[in-house]
């Protein structure tokens, strides 16, 4: 993992003064970090072994509402606790809080001990064990887009988010001039997120105005997610920290490009070699490779829940704006859903765009993992690569259009009940059900404009 301290070097650090606060973290439906700030010396003394937690924590909707309806907890059931047992691997010093570290958390069952099945973390770490048992392990990178206004985070809630100003003014596609703008922040997050432990390639400008990206290191897949969710909320507090307001919804404006998270993932043995490569075949495409793909693209609608998970995710889903529409696979080939990059060389590997930034990280690489695991164990092959602009290409997968589309492909799918279990499955379709129920019962303002007089 990129943890950067052990608990020994934590102990002194808290006999010193360095370290007065630990952060202990569980990961909740929507990808964020729920938990407690410890004193750290009873952290040492005793959450560090365990401590508890509301079980309704995987059970509310973005509001933090509680939700009726879910098998795992109830008003009736009583919303008990569950055990946050802290992974001391992911233990970091976060640089941009004053004296404080953080560690996630493993949810358990208060009873059993074992395993909450619908955790997001528990999720992953199911489908990385199945390729233990193969032989195999997933390398994967997360891209993490979002949009940097002049606003802070209190502004922006005062005024509605409305009338939004992008810290800079127009397109910054890996222009240098425009995102010195906005330098101060991205250099906080680069250096904050490396004495984080992270290892931070790089950031840019994105393909519009205000709009930027934070790239690291290609890693093992728990510690891909891991990172993610630090990164996202790290993003976020040094905004505030520097007055600003970030957001990583996947459309805010009908005007501006959507924020994405693209997946690039690979097979490696447990020796470190890559599956995906083979230099004898075309593009060195290994056969597991292209059956590992076949699964990704066999199961694309099935997944996509868990790559966009709200209304406003399928909002993203633009021809010519660089967010794909079509589930096919391409060479090199932005506009397509699935694109294969490092031809010829030992990083060949395969980039999933269908992913936005408002994805839980856990549950979108388990669904890729578990749908390569099906393609190489049932044999597939690889459909014929798509040339050309995939957004106007005919008679090829779409990528569905709306929640309740992604919603139904989830609920009547086979394979990922098989790989999550049906309880799980039935978890994040109560979820998605719930979103769609809460939208379908809004009046929004197109429609008050629209007909208030015409009508």
């Amino acid at each position: 993992m990129s943890s950067n301290l052990f608990v020994k070097e934590l102990k002194k650090a808290v006999a010193s003064g360095e370290i007065d606060t630990v952060i202990v973290a569980q990961i909740d439906m929507q990808g964020r970090l729920m938990g407690k700030r410890f004193h750290a010396g009873f952290f040492l003394k005793s959450a560090i072994k365990e401590t508890h937690s509301c079980n309704y924590l995987l059970a509310t909707d973005m509001e933090m509402e509680t939700v009726e309806g879910y098998k795992a907890t109830s008003w009736e059931a009583g919303y008990g606790d569950y055990i946050m047992q802290p992974d001391l691997s992911t233990l970091r010093i976060i640089p941009w809080l004053e004296k404080t570290a953080l560690v996630l958390c493993d949810l358990k069952d208060h009873k059993t001990h074992k395993d909450v099945p619908h955790s997001p973390r528990a999720i992953l770490k199911k489908q990385i064990a199945r390729l233990e048992e193969m032989g195999m392990k997933a390398m994967m990178a997360t891209e993490l887009e979002f949009h940097v206004f002049k606003q802070n985070f209190e502004q922006a809630h005062d005024e509605n988010y409305r009338s939004l100003e992008p810290i800079s003014p127009y397109n910054e596609d890996y222009h240098i001039f425009q995102t010195t703008k906005e330098e101060g922040l991205m250099r906080a997050i680069r250096n904050g997120l490396h004495g984080a432990g992270i290892v931070v390639e790089n950031t840019k400008g994105e393909a519009d105005a205000g709009q930027a990206e934070v790239n690291v290191k290609y890693c093992e897949a728990l510690e891909v997610a891991d990172n993610h969710v630090i990164i996202k909320n790290g993003v976020k507090e040094m905004a505030f920290l520097h007055g600003n307001a970030v957001t990583f919804l996947a459309k805010w404006s009908a005007k501006a490009a959507g924020n994405s998270s693209h997946i690039h993932q690979s097979l490696w043995s447990k020796e470190g070699e890559p599956l995906f490569y083979d230099e004898k075949e075309k593009h060195a495409m290994s056969k597991i490779m292209r059956s590992y793909m076949a699964g990704l693209l066999a199961h694309a609608s099935e997944a996509t829940l868990f790559l966009a998970p709200y209304i406003n995710s399928y909002k993203r889903f633009v021809a010519g704006t660089f967010a794909p529409t079509k589930a096919i696979w391409s060479m090199d080939n932005r506009t397509a859903g699935f694109r294969v990059c490092g031809a010829d060389t030992k990083s060949v590997r395969v980039e999933c765009r269908i992913g936005g930034s408002d994805l839980n990280p856990y549950l979108a690489l388990a669904a890729q993992i578990a749908a390569g695991i099906e393609g190489i164990e049932k044999n597939m092959e690889l459909e014929k690569e798509f040339v050309g602009d995939a957004y106007g290409g005919k008679n090829v997968r779409e990528i569905p259009s709306t929640l309740r589309q992604a919603t139904k492909a989830l609920d009547n799918s086979k394979m990922l009940r098989k790989a999550f279990g049906d309880d799980v499955i039935d978890h994040y379709v109560h979820a998605a059900k719930h979103e769609q129920n809460e939208y379908d019962g809004i009046v929004s303002d197109w429609e008050v404009n629209r007909g208030f007089e015409r009508a």
